[in-house]
Protein backbone atom coordinates (compact mmCIF):
# COMPACT_ATOMS: atom_id res chain seq x y z
CA UNK A 1 0.00 0.00 0.00
CA UNK A 2 1.47 3.12 -0.83
CA UNK A 3 2.38 5.82 2.00
CA UNK A 4 0.14 9.01 2.55
CA UNK A 5 1.44 12.27 2.45
CA UNK A 6 -0.05 15.38 2.51
CA UNK A 7 1.81 18.35 1.51
CA UNK A 8 0.76 21.54 2.71
CA UNK A 9 1.56 24.52 0.69
CA UNK A 10 2.38 27.93 1.48
CA UNK A 11 3.08 31.92 -0.49
CA UNK A 12 6.72 30.71 -0.67
CA UNK A 13 6.20 27.88 -3.08
CA UNK A 14 4.45 30.80 -5.12
CA UNK A 15 6.75 33.22 -4.60
CA UNK A 16 9.24 31.25 -6.91
CA UNK A 17 7.31 31.57 -10.05
CA UNK A 18 6.57 35.80 -9.47
CA UNK A 19 3.18 35.93 -7.58
CA UNK A 20 4.72 38.23 -4.56
CA UNK A 21 3.93 37.42 -1.33
CA UNK A 22 2.39 39.85 1.63
CA UNK A 23 5.58 39.56 3.82
CA UNK A 24 7.61 40.35 0.37
CA UNK A 25 5.71 43.64 0.25
CA UNK A 26 6.81 44.99 3.49
CA UNK A 27 3.32 44.27 4.76
CA UNK A 28 1.19 46.04 2.10
CA UNK A 29 0.05 43.94 -1.48
CA UNK A 30 0.61 46.58 -3.96
CA UNK A 31 0.33 49.29 -1.80
CA UNK A 32 -2.88 48.44 -0.17
CA UNK A 33 -3.07 47.86 4.04
CA UNK A 34 -4.38 43.57 4.02
CA UNK A 35 -7.03 44.53 6.04
CA UNK A 36 -8.39 46.90 3.46
CA UNK A 37 -8.32 44.03 0.43
CA UNK A 38 -8.19 40.95 2.25
CA UNK A 39 -10.91 41.28 5.04
CA UNK A 40 -14.71 40.52 4.86
CA UNK A 41 -14.58 43.80 6.47
CA UNK A 42 -12.44 45.38 3.65
CA UNK A 43 -14.95 44.11 0.99
CA UNK A 44 -17.78 45.89 2.68
CA UNK A 45 -16.25 48.86 3.10
CA UNK A 46 -15.05 49.22 -0.25
CA UNK A 47 -15.76 46.53 -2.66
CA UNK A 48 -14.88 47.98 -6.21
CA UNK A 49 -11.41 48.46 -4.55
CA UNK A 50 -11.04 44.68 -3.09
CA UNK A 51 -12.76 43.61 -6.79
CA UNK A 52 -9.85 45.60 -9.07
CA UNK A 53 -6.98 44.24 -6.33
CA UNK A 54 -7.80 40.56 -7.00
CA UNK A 55 -8.60 41.35 -10.65
CA UNK A 56 -5.16 42.31 -10.79
CA UNK A 57 -4.25 39.75 -8.74
CA UNK A 58 -5.37 37.30 -11.25
CA UNK A 59 -3.68 38.71 -14.20
CA UNK A 60 -0.39 38.28 -11.89
CA UNK A 61 -1.35 34.72 -11.54
CA UNK A 62 -2.49 33.66 -14.86
CA UNK A 63 0.90 34.82 -16.38
CA UNK A 64 2.66 32.83 -13.38
CA UNK A 65 4.42 29.33 -14.65
CA UNK A 66 4.76 26.52 -12.21
CA UNK A 67 7.76 26.06 -10.90
CA UNK A 68 10.01 22.95 -10.33
CA UNK A 69 8.92 22.93 -6.45
CA UNK A 70 5.08 21.89 -7.60
CA UNK A 71 6.25 19.86 -10.86
CA UNK A 72 8.68 17.47 -8.17
CA UNK A 73 5.35 16.96 -6.55
CA UNK A 74 3.87 15.86 -9.44
CA UNK A 75 6.48 13.56 -9.59
CA UNK A 76 5.84 12.61 -5.79
CA UNK A 77 2.46 11.35 -6.62
CA UNK A 78 3.44 9.01 -9.12
CA UNK A 79 4.89 6.85 -6.12
CA UNK A 80 2.72 7.73 -3.12
CA UNK A 81 -0.97 8.82 -2.15
CA UNK A 82 -0.06 12.46 -2.27
CA UNK A 83 -2.84 15.22 -1.29
CA UNK A 84 -1.95 18.77 -1.87
CA UNK A 85 -3.32 21.27 1.06
CA UNK A 86 -2.52 24.72 -0.02
CA UNK A 87 -2.93 28.29 1.70
CA UNK A 88 -2.32 29.84 -2.08
CA UNK A 89 -4.96 30.64 -4.21
CA UNK A 90 -3.42 30.65 -7.34
CA UNK A 91 -3.61 27.08 -9.53
CA UNK A 92 0.16 26.39 -9.97
CA UNK A 93 -0.50 22.99 -8.22
CA UNK A 94 -2.94 22.06 -10.72
CA UNK A 95 -1.12 23.79 -13.93
CA UNK A 96 1.38 21.59 -13.24
CA UNK A 97 -0.11 18.71 -13.00
CA UNK A 98 -0.94 17.62 -9.39
CA UNK A 99 -4.58 15.75 -9.15
CA UNK A 100 -5.80 16.10 -5.38
CA UNK A 101 -5.52 19.81 -4.15
CA UNK A 102 -7.64 21.17 -1.52
CA UNK A 103 -7.37 25.24 -1.22
CA UNK A 104 -8.21 26.40 2.04
CA UNK A 105 -8.24 30.06 1.53
CA UNK A 106 -9.94 30.07 -2.09
CA UNK A 107 -8.89 30.28 -5.65
CA UNK A 108 -8.50 33.66 -8.06
CA UNK A 109 -9.62 31.72 -11.02
CA UNK A 110 -13.47 31.53 -9.40
CA UNK A 111 -16.00 33.96 -8.18
CA UNK A 112 -18.66 33.18 -6.55
CA UNK A 113 -22.32 35.13 -4.85
CA UNK A 114 -21.49 37.69 -2.18
CA UNK A 115 -24.21 36.28 -0.66
CA UNK A 116 -24.46 32.61 -0.99
CA UNK A 117 -20.93 31.17 -0.76
CA UNK A 118 -22.08 27.96 -2.36
CA UNK A 119 -22.80 29.54 -5.40
CA UNK A 120 -19.22 28.90 -7.32
CA UNK A 121 -18.75 30.10 -10.93
CA UNK A 122 -15.53 29.89 -13.41
CA UNK A 123 -14.00 33.51 -14.16
CA UNK A 124 -13.88 34.03 -18.15
CA UNK A 125 -11.06 35.73 -18.40
CA UNK A 126 -9.03 37.84 -15.58
CA UNK A 127 -11.84 40.28 -14.48
CA UNK A 128 -15.16 40.29 -12.34
CA UNK A 129 -16.72 43.84 -13.21
CA UNK A 130 -19.16 45.45 -10.62
CA UNK A 131 -22.56 44.90 -11.30
CA UNK A 132 -21.70 40.94 -12.52
CA UNK A 133 -24.11 38.86 -10.75
CA UNK A 134 -25.01 35.31 -9.16
CA UNK A 135 -28.18 33.93 -10.84
CA UNK A 136 -29.96 35.13 -7.29
CA UNK A 137 -28.99 38.76 -8.46
CA UNK A 138 -26.58 39.41 -5.96
CA UNK A 139 -23.17 40.56 -6.72
CA UNK A 140 -20.01 37.95 -7.63
CA UNK A 141 -17.24 38.46 -5.67
CA UNK A 142 -14.18 36.36 -5.32
CA UNK A 143 -13.74 33.15 -4.31
CA UNK A 144 -11.70 34.02 -1.53
CA UNK A 145 -11.91 33.18 2.36
CA UNK A 146 -10.91 36.66 3.79
CA UNK A 147 -9.55 37.44 7.42
CA UNK A 148 -13.01 37.28 9.40
CA UNK A 149 -14.40 34.87 7.15
CA UNK A 150 -14.87 30.68 7.98
CA UNK A 151 -11.91 28.10 6.43
CA UNK A 152 -14.54 25.80 5.10
CA UNK A 153 -12.18 23.12 4.14
CA UNK A 154 -10.30 22.78 7.19
CA UNK A 155 -12.14 20.14 8.65
CA UNK A 156 -11.07 17.75 5.60
CA UNK A 157 -7.35 19.18 5.52
CA UNK A 158 -7.54 18.18 9.18
CA UNK A 159 -9.34 14.75 8.63
CA UNK A 160 -6.41 14.33 5.56
CA UNK A 161 -3.51 15.25 8.02
CA UNK A 162 -4.39 13.03 11.16
CA UNK A 163 -4.41 10.17 8.26
CA UNK A 164 -0.99 10.83 7.09
CA UNK A 165 2.17 9.05 7.27
CA UNK A 166 4.15 11.57 5.92
CA UNK A 167 3.54 15.52 5.83
CA UNK A 168 6.02 18.25 3.70
CA UNK A 169 5.44 22.12 4.89
CA UNK A 170 6.67 23.86 1.75
CA UNK A 171 6.84 28.23 1.78
CA UNK A 172 5.03 28.60 4.69
CA UNK A 173 5.98 30.82 8.23
CA UNK A 174 3.13 28.55 9.80
CA UNK A 175 1.56 32.06 10.78
CA UNK A 176 -1.89 32.29 9.56
CA UNK A 177 -4.25 30.55 11.77
CA UNK A 178 -6.38 27.97 11.49
CA UNK A 179 -4.54 26.58 8.28
CA UNK A 180 -0.79 26.63 10.51
CA UNK A 181 -2.59 24.49 13.09
CA UNK A 182 -2.09 21.28 10.79
CA UNK A 183 1.46 20.55 11.93
CA UNK A 184 -0.39 20.09 15.20
CA UNK A 185 -2.69 17.24 15.02
CA UNK A 186 -0.32 14.67 12.71
CA UNK A 187 0.38 11.40 14.39
CA UNK A 188 3.38 10.97 16.15
CA UNK A 189 4.69 8.58 13.92
CA UNK A 190 3.94 10.79 11.16
CA UNK A 191 7.37 12.20 9.72
CA UNK A 192 7.60 15.26 8.96
CA UNK A 193 9.87 17.60 6.73
CA UNK A 194 9.79 21.47 6.37
CA UNK A 195 11.24 23.05 3.53
CA UNK A 196 11.58 27.26 3.76
CA UNK A 197 13.80 30.10 3.07
CA UNK A 198 13.32 31.13 6.50
CA UNK A 199 12.49 28.18 8.90
CA UNK A 200 10.22 29.22 11.86
CA UNK A 201 11.64 26.96 14.36
CA UNK A 202 9.00 27.73 17.06
CA UNK A 203 6.02 26.77 15.25
CA UNK A 204 7.10 22.75 14.69
CA UNK A 205 7.79 20.09 16.73
CA UNK A 206 11.73 19.41 17.30
CA UNK A 207 11.47 15.74 15.21
CA UNK A 208 11.08 17.73 12.51
CA UNK A 209 13.53 17.31 9.87
CA UNK A 210 14.41 20.85 8.18
CA UNK A 211 15.55 22.20 5.02
CA UNK A 212 16.33 25.85 4.91
CA UNK A 213 16.12 26.61 1.36
CA UNK A 214 14.26 27.87 -1.75
CA UNK A 215 11.30 25.65 -2.58
CA UNK A 216 12.46 24.97 -6.38
CA UNK A 217 15.87 23.51 -5.22
CA UNK A 218 14.91 21.68 -1.78
CA UNK A 219 11.94 19.99 -3.21
CA UNK A 220 12.88 18.17 -6.05
CA UNK A 221 16.08 16.98 -3.89
CA UNK A 222 13.55 16.02 -0.98
CA UNK A 223 11.26 13.96 -3.60
CA UNK A 224 14.26 12.02 -4.90
CA UNK A 225 15.13 11.32 -1.16
CA UNK A 226 11.51 9.68 -0.10
CA UNK A 227 11.09 7.98 -3.64
CA UNK A 228 14.76 6.09 -3.08
CA UNK A 229 13.62 5.44 0.74
CA UNK A 230 10.02 4.74 0.82
CA UNK A 231 8.42 3.74 -2.42
CA UNK A 232 10.15 1.11 -3.04
CA UNK A 233 8.70 -0.72 0.86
Amino acid sequence: MKKKIIVFTGAGISAESGIKTFRDADGLWEGHDVDDVASIDGWYRNPKLVQDFYNMRRQVAMQAKPNAAHQALVVLGKSFDVQIVTQNVDTLHERAGSDHVLHLHGRLDQACSSKDKKLIYPIDGYEIKMGDLCEKGSQLRPNIVWFGEAVPNMETAIHMAREADIMIVIGTSLAVYPAAGLVDVIAPTCDLYVVDKQINTSRIPKRASTIESAASEAVPYLVAQLIERYATL
